[in-house]
């Protein structure tokens, strides 16, 4: 259960040039996509801000829609973190709630493009110490993948059910 709450300086830098999540209302006019330090501190900020934006958007931070984002926002942040990092930049999240198909998908994007994902999720041996960060986010989501981002790098995306379709 996820009841962390956010401390001066745990706000993420704001980033107008990419594309912003949309929560069932009107479009923003404004992109938002928040950046994070590409450190373990940086991945926990991810999830602390998933969990807070969730949460203004009726979904409390014991809520299996936040628990869950929370887990996946961890996941995908700390790859990011360890797999797509490079020197000097920061990665970025972006959540989008679409209350008609109940679905909330999460995107989490970082600059290195050398490395692609799996098409499917890898096995891991119960011993590894890793690993199992996308078998993780494969059980949880309803669908998963990444993407090539202009001009560099790529985009880690997962749909997750976000409760009954046209139910808040």
């Amino acid at each position: 259960m996820l009841t962390e709450t956010a401390t001066p300086g745990d706000e993420p830098q704001r980033s107008a040039e990419r594309h912003a999540g949309l929560d069932g209302g009107e479009p923003e006019r404004r992109p938002f996509t928040p950046q994070f330090p590409s450190s373990p501190r940086g991945a926990q900020l991810a999830r602390r801000h998933a969990v807070r934006w969730l949460e203004d958007r009726g979904h409390p931070p014991t809520s299996d829609v936040s628990c869950t984002a929370a887990l996946v926002v961890g996941e995908l942040a700390a790859n990011a973190v360890q797999h797509g990092r490079v020197p000097g930049h920061e990665f970025g999240l972006r959540l989008t709630l679409d209350r008609a198909a109940g679905l909330l998908r999460i995107e989490v994007d970082d600059a290195a493009s050398a490395k692609r994902l799996p098409i499917v999720a890898p096995s891991s041996y119960p011993e590894g110490e890793s690993g199992r960060g996308l078998l993780l986010v494969d059980i949880l989501a309803v669908r998963w993948g990444s993407l090539p981002r202009r001009p560099v790098g790529k985009t880690v995306w997962a749909d997750l059910s976000a409760g009954e379709k046209g139910v808040s």
